[in-house]
């Protein structure tokens, strides 16, 4: 008999801040990039009524973790759900099982504010946000994390979000939110572009980008829909989180392929190489640089075992009792 911890969504919610969570998720890139493990991802959709079940695991050895992380939305019901389980990445006993939706939200934008930290020049400033959705505020969080920021611009087609959106970061931040009319007026000047859309197409224009720009691409994981255009990919250093990720589900990558202006060979290393060592990152300050990231295995562990080890640092959850085969199994 083993004993897991069982973490509840509010037993969660006050264990970590941003900064931790980045902290985490450069760890696990960086073990990937040193011969991290991940799984494939799956997806099963069902019609009538209408669903989805998405798995992906991952091992980071380093950490001594492994496990996978579950999603199960619609199906006739109102909402998702979002489970990690963690195991011992040696001997595979269980270790937790967490709730996480309060967890997914902040490993997302850690994760965008890693490639941008990556990627982006030392000296960046201003962030355009394209998109105003409750993502982009972990993206910013993320980003004034690892940049000072002194100029926030926010651009949504719906002009009450972005004014809404901008007057509530304003409030949050040193640097200055404002909202602005269009993608092009938050692209002017920028020195970073986060686009975290919900669009199909692209969101951006190749022409409003400066030299120089970093540019996290985080709203889209589909084969078919893209927030950049192909002109953009090939202009740009391009580094997804996971190659095998961007060349299976990517739409920017896979959209820029088709339509001949690049190939595979595009991809210039995955995020974890870059952290690693293994791969340089931005060479030259004019450098455009796209991270590309569709969400994988490799935060979303790395976020759930630090914010497990906070709980277990606070006594916190509810202990479970787990029964290994050898004790389990009953012959006849």
């Amino acid at each position: 008999m083993a004993e897991m911890l069982y973490l509840s969504s509010g037993e969660v919610a006050d264990l970590a801040d941003m900064p931790d969570y980045v902290a985490a998720v450069r760890d696990a890139y960086r073990q990937f990039g040193d011969g991290g493990r991940l799984g494939a991802e799956v997806k099963l959709f069902r019609d009538s009524p209408d669903g989805m079940l998405m798995y992906y695991g991952a091992i980071l050895p380093a950490s001594g973790v492994m496990g996978t992380f579950l999603y199960a939305g619609g199906f006739g019901a109102d909402g998702a759900w979002f489970l990690t389980a963690l195991c011992d990445a040696e001997t595979g006993a269980p270790l937790a099982l967490v709730d996480s939706p309060g967890i997914n939200p902040y490993k997302t934008g850690a994760t965008g504010g890693v490639g941008t930290d990556a990627l982006a020049r030392p000296d960046a400033a201003e962030l355009a946000l394209v998109g105003t959705g409750p993502q982009a505020a972990y993206q910013l969080l993320a980003v004034d994390g690892v940049r000072e920021l002194t100029d926030v611009r926010a651009y949504s087609p719906t002009p009450a979000s972005r004014e809404a959106f901008a007057r509530r970061m304003d409030d949050r931040f040193d640097a200055d939110v404002r909202a602005v009319g269009s993608a092009g007026a938050a692209l002017r000047g920028a020195d970073v572009v986060v686009t975290a859309t919900s669009s199909h197409d692209p969101v951006i224009d190749a022409a409003d980008i400066e030299p120089g720009t970093h540019i996290t691409a985080m709203g889209q994981s589909h084969p078919d829909r893209r927030e950049l255009d192909a002109e953009t990919v090939a202009n740009s250093l391009y580094v997804p989180d996971l190659r095998e990720r961007a060349l299976d589900a990517s739409g920017e990558l896979r959209g820029a392929i088709a339509a001949g202006a690049v190939d595979e060979s595009h991809v210039h290393a995955d995020l974890g190489a870059v952290l690693a060592g293994n791969a340089p990152g931005r060479t030259d300050p004019d450098q455009v640089t796209v991270f590309d990231m569709g969400g994988t295995g490799v935060e979303t562990l790395a976020a759930t075992a630090m914010v497990v080890e906070h709980a277990r640092e606070r006594d916190r959850g509810t202990a479970l009792a787990v029964t290994p085969r050898s004790e389990g199994f009953d012959p006849v």
